[in-house]
């Protein structure tokens, strides 16, 4: 994800700014259902801004992690407290103090060194560490994830996800090396950071964790039961990443709408497809929203008064182009709506659910629920679960990917319609009046090069999956990779649209003195202060970059 800072540094700066004021405002107090994906977001960009542990959340930590250790004392298997740590199954985990059981504390040393060799066995990333905010963006989550109490891990190591927040101690964690079902070899980054190895991020410089925390004024926390499972069995930082490109998405489709308005005054388009009476006659939700958000980017503009040399019908590309975004923004609020089940829920592996009273079944032996009942001085049950599988996310972010790679189709065949007379009236390559030389001729191809590139990126990749683990994890859902090919596919759509941008300003300006919408004119006026008019063939190589800071910074004119 190393392009992450680089795609949304003017739009992570923009909420870094709104959210300034809250470096002295009350922290955000995380329960481990009511978290936003926008409050993620936010809190990602801004390093001043603290996070806390709702109190009866903290509670509900406590009882699950009472629940596994009285599991343990009665018997019930626990991966990394007595099982899988190489105690004797003939010893007793257990000793009598005061006539009370406790756990013994040989078994426990035991617990806690196999933790810290599970943290270093899955220690296993590849590439260029993920940008900070990606990784604060996963911590915050699994923090909150954490608060909902089915985890079964101490206090004391979700106190570390709030404490290394605050602290603006970020761990370095590889980009590559998950599947999806679970960020088992990247997640484990965060834990050794925790227990003081690795290496972090402390508020901008990077040192050994050890260091960090010491200069922090924090200690390492002594993983122990399956302490070492609730770190590393999360999707957390997978759904970090595709809520920040969620929330970039949703800025794109507003400043790709703009482009289109202003776009489509450049080529003198007709307004029909978009008006309320033709759009409700097939009212699909999206398609609505587009084309009441195209309607009002247009407030204004000259499009609405009647013009001889307009088009009845304009080229599919342009007409369809209510379609287009409105297929985008259900797959963005498809995926949105499945982050904020992922970001409020467990997706642990078993789960720990504490109960305040023993289950109804419990009793019976020959019931399959009985194994995974825990009835003492605690009751609950640890159940089995595949809630570490992402497909959910995967799927929408893949629907997502393919949604806006056909909204490039329609803005490759609108830009270079542009540059054709036959459809414009406007000169050829919308050369300016005393440019002799090629104009916007070559710059189709570097459109028709994204376009290719976005569509192998939306190629489904949750299908390609390998049996692994003894035949064991013999499915999977690749959903890293496919947030992956949203951030490149959705840096190209910034690249796109920039190139629709020089010849939407241009085919405008060469119209002369005609009014735009509201919208569009804000857009053509920030627009005009970076990249100026083509009077003469020049390199436009400057012009692209210069155009996708532009659309990044892009904010909405205020309403009346």
């Amino acid at each position: 994800m190393k392009k992450l800072n680089h795609l949304s540094k003017l739009s992570i700066l923009t909420l870094a700014l709104l959210s300034s004021s809250a470096a002295y405002a009350q922290a955000l107090q995380l329960n481990g259902t009511q978290l936003t994906t926008a409050q993620v977001a936010e809190f990602a960009a801004n390093k001043n801004e603290k996070v806390e542990i709702a109190p009866e959340a903290a509670q509900k930590v406590s009882h699950s992690f009472d629940l596994v250790m009285e599991a343990a004392l009665q018997g019930t298997a626990v991966y990394g407290l007595n099982v899988g740590v190489g105690w004797n199954k003939d010893k007793p985990v257990f000793k009598e103090v005061k006539g009370r059981r406790t756990l013994d504390e040989e078994l426990l040393a035991l617990s806690r060194r196999f933790n810290t060799s599970s943290l270093h066995a899955h220690g296993g990333g590849i590439g260029e560490a993920m940008p900070a905010q990606a990784v604060r963006a996963g911590m915050l989550i699994r923090l909150n994830e954490m608060l909902g109490g089915e985890t079964g891990t101490q206090l004391s190591v979700v106190e570390a996800y709030r404490d290394f927040l605050n602290h603006d101690i970020t761990p370095v964690v590889p980009e590559k090396g998950s599947v999806g079902e679970a960020d088992i070899t990247l997640a484990s980054h965060i834990g050794l950071a925790m227990i003081g190895e690795w290496f972090v991020d402390y508020q901008g410089k990077r040192m050994p964790a050890a260091e960090a925390l010491k200069l922090a004024g924090l200690k390492p926390i002594e993983p122990v039961g399956k302490d070492f499972l609730s770190i590393l069995s999360t999707n957390a930082l997978t759904a970090g990443q595709a809520v920040l490109l969620a929330e970039e998405t949703r800025h794109y489709l507003e400043a790709a709408t703009a482009v289109f308005a202003l776009s489509l005054e450049g080529y003198n388009g007709n307004v029909a497809p978009f008006l309320a009476e033709t759009t409700e006659l097939r009212p699909f939700p999206g398609m609505v929203k587009a084309a009441t958000d195209i309607r009002a980017a247009l407030d204004g503009s000259y499009l609405w008064q009647q013009s001889d040399g307009r088009a009845l019908q304009d080229p599919l590309s342009y007409r369809t182009m209510a379609y287009a975004l409105g297929n985008a923004w259900e797959a963005q609020a498809a995926l949105e709506e499945a982050l904020h089940i992922h970001i409020n829920a467990s997706d642990d592996n078993p789960a720990a659910v504490a109960s305040d009273k023993p289950a109804e079944k419990a009793a019976d032996s020959h019931n399959q629920l009985h194994k995974y009942q825990v009835a003492g001085d605690v009751h609950g049950a640890i159940y089995p679960t595949a809630n570490f599988d992402m497909l959910p996310v995967a799927t929408r972010v893949e629907n997502l990917n393919v949604a806006l790679t056909r909204l490039a189709q329609n803005i490759v065949m609108q830009t270079i319609r542009t540059e054709n007379p036959d459809f414009t009236k406007l000169p050829r390559f919308l050369a300016g009046p005393e440019n002799e030389g090629h104009a916007f001729g070559a710059m189709q191809k570097p459109l028709v090069a994204l376009y290719a590139e976005n569509r192998q990126l939306a190629m489904p990749v949750s299908l390609d999956t390998f049996a692994m683990a003894g035949n064991i994890e013999d499915t999977g859902n690749n959903a890293p990779l496919a947030v992956n090919n949203l951030q490149r596919i959705l840096g190209n759509m910034y690249s796109l649209s920039s190139i629709q941008l020089l010849h939407s300003a241009q085919a405008v300006d060469l119209r002369g003195k005609v009014a735009l919408g509201k919208t569009s004119a804000k857009l053509l006026e920030t627009y005009r202060a970076q990249v100026k008019f083509v009077d003469q063939d020049r390199i436009y190589t400057p012009d692209f970059a210069a155009g996708v800071q532009v659309l990044h910074a892009f904010t909405q004119p205020a309403t009346k």
